[in-house]
Parts: C-alpha cells; sequence; structure tokens
C-alpha cells in the first residue's frame, strides 16, 4: 500500500481516513513509500471517537529497516547526481564529462583488483630427503650451464666386477656425404676410415672415372671392421655409392686386399614430352601435366623470345614440351634440361624451337635462329632522343640523328642487344669510346660516349651480356648512352627492327638439325614414364630411403 505521509508534533506521520484516493492519483511533489500493515497503527488517544481519529505511521526501529531506510535515501541521493549518464548523447557537456569520470574510476578501480596471475606452488608428491634427491640427480640429464653434475657413476657394490676394457661392436655401419668443395678422400676419412685405407680407395676409383665427377650430395654406404689393437682405426671392410646414374661402385676387403667392383646400370634415355591445353594459366597447366618447375620456367622463357605470351596466346591453345630423361632400369629417374619448346595457337603458324649446338641455343624448326620479340633496350632508361633531324646540342645546327638516346647515370653498365662479334673497341671520333658489335645479315651496332669497355675486338658476345659503361666522353653534353644500328653500311632507325637473326644452318648441319627435330615431335606424350621391362637377371628395386634403412635388422658378427 502507498500513502502520502505528514510528519506530525511528536515525530510521527499522520494522514486523515479518506486521504486514500488522493494518493494513488501521485501528486506531483508528495513522495510515496510502501509500507507493511504493522507500521500503521491507530491514534485513539485524546479523541474519544473513532471516526475522527488518524492512521500514525511509526518510523523505523529494527536495525533491518533502518537499513533500508538509509539505502533508499542513498539511491535517491546518487539518482539526483546522475553519475551515469548516457555517452553517446549530448557529447562535450558537463554532464557528458561526469559520466566520462565516472567511467574512468570504475576502469581504475578494477585495474587496481585486477588478479595476480603468479603460478602457484604446488606440493611435492612425496617427500625427499638429502640421499634420495641424489639419487635422483645421478640419473638426470641437465644443462652444464646450470651447474649439473649429471653423468657421475653410481656406488659400486659388491656384484661390480670391473672390466680390463670396454667391448666394442664388431662392425659399424654408417653413411657419409659428399659436400661441395669437399675431396672424396678426406670424406672418407671424416668417416672413420684410416687413412691407408682412404688413399687406396680413392686410387681404385680414380682409375674408373675422375674424382671430380662426383656430384656433390653423392651418399656412400661405409662399413668398418674389428680395430686390430686397442687405438688403431676400424679397417674398411666394404663400400658402395652410385658413382653416376648408369654405373654403382662397390669395393670389398677379401683375404686382406680391397677389391673393386663395377656395377654398370641400365638406362633409358627417352625424352619426356609433355602436351596440353594452356587454359587460364600456362604455367599452371605444364606443371598439373607433370612438368618440373625449372623445365615450365625454361620454356617460358625460351618461348617468350619468339612469342608475345601475353597477347598472341590463347586458352585454347596446345603447348608442347620435351626434356632430356632418364631412367635407370633399378627405379631411379632423372629430368634434364629443356630441349623442345613448341605451341600450337589456332589459325597462327606453330611455333617450334630446338635446342642444339655446344652453346645450347634455341633454333626455329627452320634452322634459323630469331628473336621476334624486338631487342632487348642497352640500358635501362627512357629515350631521351630518336631517330631523326634534329638540332644538335653543341653544335648549334640541324642534322642528322644518325641513332637513339637514352637517359642512364654515370657508370650505368650497357648491354648487347643481341648476339654478335666485337668488330670494335676503342676512340671512335665524336662518339668517344664506343663498341661496335657485328651481328651478321650486314647488321650492325654501335654503343657511343662509354666511360669504360669492358670488352676487346674480335670477342663474341651473348644477348645481355655487358659491354661497357655509361659515360659522357666526346662530344656529349652529360652521361648518357647513344646507340645507333646500320644495316649494311647504312643507319637506320632501331625503333622499327622487329627482329634479329642470330644465327642460321646450312648443308649438313641443317639436315642433322631438321632429322634431329622429326625424331623428337615422333615421341610419345608420356613414353619416358612407363616402367623398363627388366632384362634377363636383372631386377627392377625401388631406391631405399635412409629412414626404411634404420628399420632393417642388421647382422652384427
Amino acid at each position: 500500500m502507498a500513502f502520502a505521509l505528514r510528519p506530525t508534533q511528536e515525530g510521527a506521520l499522520h494522514y486523515p481516513r479518506g486521504f486514500e484516493g488522493n494518493m494513488a492519483g501521485g501528486a506531483g511533489n508528495t513522495a510515496t513509500v510502501t509500507l507493511s500493515h504493522a507500521q500503521i497503527i491507530s491514534d485513539d488517544a485524546g479523541t474519544g471517537t473513532t471516526d475522527a481519529r488518524q492512521l500514525v505511521l511509526q518510523r523505523a526501529r529494527s536495525l533491518t529497516e533502518k537499513f533500508e531506510e538509509w539505502r533508499l535515501a542513498m539511491s535517491q541521493r546518487f539518482e539526483k547526481m546522475d553519475l551515469a549518464p548516457d555517452l553517446a548523447e549530448k557529447i562535450g557537456s558537463g554532464r557528458w564529462f561526469r559520466g566520462v569520470g565516472t567511467l574512468l574510476g570504475l576502469s581504475a578501480i578494477a585495474i587496481a583488483f585486477w588478479p595476480d596471475f603468479a603460478p602457484l606452488e604446488a606440493a611435492p608428491a612425496m617427500s625427499l630427503d638429502a640421499q634420495a634427491r641424489d639419487e635422483f640427480r645421478s640419473h638426470m640429464i641437465l644443462p652444464l650451464a646450470l651447474g649439473s653434475d649429471s653423468g657421475r657413476h653410481m656406488g659400486a657394490t659388491d656384484a661390480v666386477v670391473p672390466l680390463r676394457s670396454a667391448p666394442e661392436r664388431p662392425q659399424v655401419q654408417m653413411l657419409a656425404t659428399l659436400v661441395s668443395g669437399d675431396s672424396f678422400g678426406r670424406m672418407l676419412q671424416r668417416a672413420g676410415v684410416g687413412a691407408a685405407d682412404a688413399a687406396r680407395v680413392s686410387e681404385m676409383v680414380a682409375r674408373t672415372m675422375p674424382l671430380g665427377d662426383i656430384e656433390p650430395g653423392t651418399q656412400v654406404d661405409i662399413t668398418l671392421g674389428r680395430r686390430p689393437s686397442p687405438g688403431s682405426p676400424r679397417p674398411l671392410d666394404a663400400l658402395a655409392f652410385r658413382a653416376r646414374f648408369d654405373l654403382e661402385l662397390g669395393i670389398e676387403r677379401s683375404g686382406g686386399t680391397l677389391a673393386l667392383q663395377r656395377k654398370p646400370i641400365r638406362v633409358d634415355e627417352t625424352p619426356l614430352r609433355i602436351r596440353g591445353v594452356v587454359g587460364q594459366s600456362l604455367y599452371r597447366s605444364a606443371r598439373a601435366a607433370g612438368a618440373p618447375a625449372s623445365a615450365v620456367q625454361q620454356y617460358l622463357k625460351t618461348l617468350g623470345q619468339q612469342v608475345d605470351m601475353e597477347r598472341a596466346v590463347g586458352a585454347n591453345d596446345t603447348f608442347d614440351i620435351i626434356i632430356a630423361h632418364k631412367r635407370a632400369a633399378t627405379g631411379e629417374r632423372q629430368a634434364g634440361q629443356l630441349l623442345y619448346a613448341g605451341i600450337e595457337r589456332s589459325g597462327r603458324q606453330a611455333t617450334q624451337l630446338m635446342r642444339w649446338g655446344k652453346e645450347g641455343r634455341f633454333f626455329e624448326a627452320s634452322g634459323v635462329g630469331e628473336q621476334r620479340a624486338g631487342l632487348v633496350a642497352p640500358v635501362p632508361g627512357s629515350i631521351s632522343s630518336r631517330f631523326g633531324m634534329r638540332r644538335h646540342p653543341i653544335l648549334g645546327y640541324r642534322r642528322m640523328h644518325a641513332g637513339m638516346d637514352f637517359r642512364a647515370g654515370y657508370g650505368t653498365p650497357i648491354v648487347a642487344v643481341t648476339d654478335g662479334t666485337v668488330s670494335g673497341a676503342g676512340r671512335m671520333g665524336g662518339c668517344g669510346n664506343a663498341v661496335r658489335l657485328s651481328h651478321g645479315g650486314d647488321l650492325q651496332t654501335r654503343y657511343c660516349h662509354m666511360s669504360r669497355m669492358a670488352v676487346r675486338g674480335g670477342q663474341a658476345v651473348r644477348r645481355g651480356q655487358v659491354i661497357g659503361y655509361v659515360g659522357s666522353t666526346g662530344l656529349s653534353t652529360g652521361a648518357h648512352l647513344h646507340y645507333e644500328m646500320y644495316r649494311s653500311g647504312r643507319a637506320v632507325d632501331p625503333a622499327s627492327v622487329r627482329f634479329v637473326t642470330r644465327a642460321q644452318l646450312s648443308g649438313a648441319e641443317l639436315q642433322q638439325f631438321r632429322a634431329t627435330l622429326a625424331k623428337l615431335r615422333n615421341v610419345t606424350p608420356g613414353a619416358a614414364l612407363a616402367s623398363m621391362t627388366p632384362a634377363t637377371g636383372e631386377v627392377e628395386t625401388a631406391p631405399v630411403r635412409e629412414i626404411d634403412k634404420v628399420e632393417q635388422p642388421r647382422k652384427i658378427g
């Protein structure tokens, strides 16, 4: 029940009967409270009549009632203070800053009472005395830097019989690896082979093949026997390794002497041919077809010198890759370098490139090596002046500018635009220090104003090879490269040249080239991946992994 109260002179709260209805309406300035019937008493004293009596509300007397009265008063006071307003309203006002202060204060209190995350120390599972702790320490393995004394022997009892010498294993088997820059003999000695045996083995292997031809990474299985006397090196009992892809060498001790055994391995060198559709990505399609990553990269680089790979190759075109491939009768396989790079484009002539010659150049099917993607830039700079008539910056009159000028800093390397031979290198009048290259087919290029030359007359250079460095010698106003091109002794615009004949085959060499190309194109795609048919007395065995050798039982004795 809710009542409107008014204080009396005695300190009690009174209200007249019949006023309950006004209390329910809720006057604007009248406080309302909820009271129990125990707090309402009748005031009959001094009136004599029941109708005129008033109800008197007693004040709280118990501790619980006093606490509730205090809590109600404090809550009303804090509500008037408005300490926690909505911070999304009236940003920047005094009420908003009061709310920010409340937030900061509560955050500081929360941080002040942040719990500690220090580990709790648990009681030991068992009580250890000094003697038991020492016994445990004798079996522990601890870092020496922490004062470890592990490794000490436990006290001997009467049951311990001392030995004159510790027994050794009758044989020791190990695997040694030849690293780059190391010699075969030093590798054997580091593995534990005696100096005399290592020298004898190196001599025997050298009679079969040069020791320098053993590739780094070759693994050698070594078996050492029993020592003839304490402190002496173990004798070599057996040794085996793969000297070449087609040869395995083994050395065994028989009757006190070492004997070499050659085990030739039959190898098939059928090239690996991979064909497929270009699709969305030529690289990914070739890798998905089974081509090695190195071969695909070499294929893209070779084909990119003849074809615009971004514009001239479509998703429906067919790529054709042939790489050198070897497969041994023992099951090993080895992929080599790229031999053939081809692409068949719809509506266009197929591009066929094959590696030929000692230098490993790629030639087209016609026997002519061409570069259809244009010349490489001699320096990595922009063009400042093109071919044609212009006013000379030093002479002051108009005359023919028989070349192209490239912006480049002093000392920038200058490279040959294509393969050729140095027909001149030295001082050349207004060109200053210059290098002239002959590329065959009456085509020549000249590079002027060099600060320093890196080639000499008569030297053969390859495309992209550094031939000199940018300077400002001769008639020059600053460091730059003046680049000229001549055809049959007549100056031509270098920007108009779209391809350069690198080399051309003729006669018997051309016929041999075409016969080899026809043989490569007759290779069945994927034929090299088939297993070889074992010959009589030959068993194909898969390569054994080193992890599998550990699990194999070994005979001791």
